[in-house]
Parts: structure tokens; C-alpha cells; sequence
């Protein structure tokens, strides 16, 4: 009788994704996530949020320490005021030195824990390139509610429905944009969390089966109207902007170009009724 595999804990697992798990360790978790897609989910979410991190704060490391801090660590290490003065001087300088070193280096590491990501201040636009990093490589479930199952009928009664649905959630109007002149089909959608609130997540995919991901969510009273900004974490590149009452977030491998059109698709139809930008069956 075969005994039932037993899960690797997270530090294990997390040990894995940081490439310090040799031998027969290692092929058990891989073993482990081939066939638990639901932890393979859960590893490529903490690999995000440790790309996201990196990407946020590693110019930090080839910062120097600063002279301010230096000289108010060492200010008086050096005076010649007895030994105990001395030795207490340096002592507190080294202790805040590790401490800098500590800090530094857990923020290199990454986190895999919500509570460390949203203290080191992620912002939503890093939650939607976790978002599409987590769901676009999905097979089996890369939507809660897929608008691609069924007759022509089914499916724009599923459309309606998303759009409805994630309409009273987010309290703000989800449109489902027609990309088909840019090779781009609906997969679906789901809903997500958000700092303040729910987001959502529209899946697009073009005839190769490469995706992008449409993030949206209302708006913060902060938030101010703002045109296309870009930016890229990893092999990841993001369009993001502000108009109106939502921010928009368009994330995906494929090349700056071929993103801005996606973006632009997305903002000129946003300006439109409802029942012209959905997509038509």
C-alpha cells in the first residue's frame, strides 16, 4: 500500500523557489507542484511578490549607507574617552550597521507573506502584475466566469453577467472591450482583491494562446486622472492609467508596442456606451 505524499511546508517551499533545495528534496517538490496545481499557484504568487519587491528596491543596495547615519553611528567611537566609552561606541555603531544590513537584505530576499508585501508599500499596479503573473499561466481555471463555453447564445448571456456582476462589485462600470481587431479574444474574468476594496481581472487571448490581463478597480480619492504611464517588472510590461472614476492596469509579455495599442483599444472604447465596446457574438 502506497503511503499517500506528504506536502512540503512553506519554509521548504520556500526554500525551493530560492533554488536552495538539491537532490531528492527537490524533485519532491517538483514532483509535489505538478501534481497540486493549487500550490503551484500558490509558488508562482510568492515568486511575484519577490520579482515585484526586487524590481521596487534593489537600487536601494547600491546605495551607500548614508553619511548622516555613518557619522552618528561612529561620532564618537573614535574619541579617545576610556576603554568602556569606546567599546560601547562601537558596539552601538555595529549594531546599527547590522541593522541597516538586515533591513536591505530581507527587502532583497522578498516576502512571502501579504502582511510584509503591504508593508513595503506595493502598489496596486504591482498587485495587477502580480495578478496576471498568478492567473495567465492557468489552464483549467484561468477565470472565475468564462464567457467561451457554449453557443454564440451562452456566451453573451455570460458576458452580461460578468459585466453585471463585477459592475455591482467594484461599484464602478466594468466594460468588457472587443480587442478582436487587435487578435485579441474574452476569456473571462474574475473578481480580486484591491488595498481599499474589489478589483477585477478581464483574460485576453490572441491565436497563439499568448494573454494579457486588464486590471481594474475604483479609483482612490487620491488618485488623480492620468495619462498612459509604462513600466516593466521582469519579463512583465505594464500600461497603466487613470480616467474617471477608474484606474486601469494592462499587463502582459508581449512587446511595448503591441501593449500601447492593447491600451489605446481599451481607453477609446472606454469612452463609449456600454452596449458599443462590448464584444459582439
Amino acid at each position: 500500500m502506497n503511503t499517500p505524499a506528504q506536502r512540503p511546508d512553506d519554509t521548504l517551499l520556500s526554500a525551493w523557489l530560492d533554488g536552495e533545495v538539491e537532490g531528492a528534496d527537490c524533485a519532491r517538490v517538483q514532483g509535489w507542484l505538478q501534481e497540486h496545481p493549487e500550490d503551484a499557484a500558490l509558488v508562482r504568487l510568492w515568486a511575484a511578490d519577490r520579482d515585484a519587491l526586487r524590481a521596487r528596491f534593489s537600487p536601494t543596495l547600491d546605495e551607500p549607507i548614508p553619511e548622516r547615519l555613518t557619522q552618528t553611528a561612529w561620532r564618537r567611537s573614535g574619541e579617545r574617552r576610556g576603554l568602556v566609552w569606546g567599546w560601547w561606541g562601537q558596539a552601538a555603531a555595529a549594531v546599527v550597521l547590522l541593522a541597516v544590513g538586515v533591513a536591505i537584505g530581507a527587502l532583497w530576499r522578498g516576502s512571502t507573506s501579504a502582511e510584509q508585501v503591504a508593508s513595503a508599500g506595493r502598489s496596486w499596479t504591482q498587485r495587477a502584475a502580480v495578478a496576471h503573473a498568478v492567473y495567465a499561466p492557468e489552464v483549467r481555471h484561468p477565470v472565475e466566469v468564462s464567457v467561451r463555453e457554449g453557443d454564440a447564445a451562452h456566451q453573451r448571456e455570460q458576458e452580461a453577467h460578468l459585466s453585471r456582476w463585477l459592475t455591482r462589485r467594484l461599484s464602478v462600470p466594468v466594460k468588457l472591450f472587443d480587442l478582436r481587431d487587435q487578435g485579441f479574444e474574452l476569456v473571462g474574468g474574475r473578481l480580486l482583491p484591491d488595498a481599499a476594496g474589489p478589483s477585477a481581472q478581464l483574460m485576453y487571448q490572441d491565436g497563439m494562446g499568448m494573454r494579457v490581463t486588464v486590471y481594474l478597480r475604483k479609483a482612490a480619492d487620491q488618485d488623480v486622472p492620468a495619462a498612459f504611464r509604462y513600466e516593466r517588472q521582469g519579463d512583465l510590461g505594464m500600461f497603466y492609467w487613470v480616467e474617471g472614476r477608474s484606474g486601469y492596469a494592462l499587463v502582459g509579455s508581449q512587446s511595448r508596442e503591441r501593449l500601447l495599442a492593447l491600451a489605446q483599444a481599451i481607453a477609446k472604447q472606454d469612452q463609449m456606451p456600454a452596449s458599443a465596446s462590448a464584444p459582439a457574438r
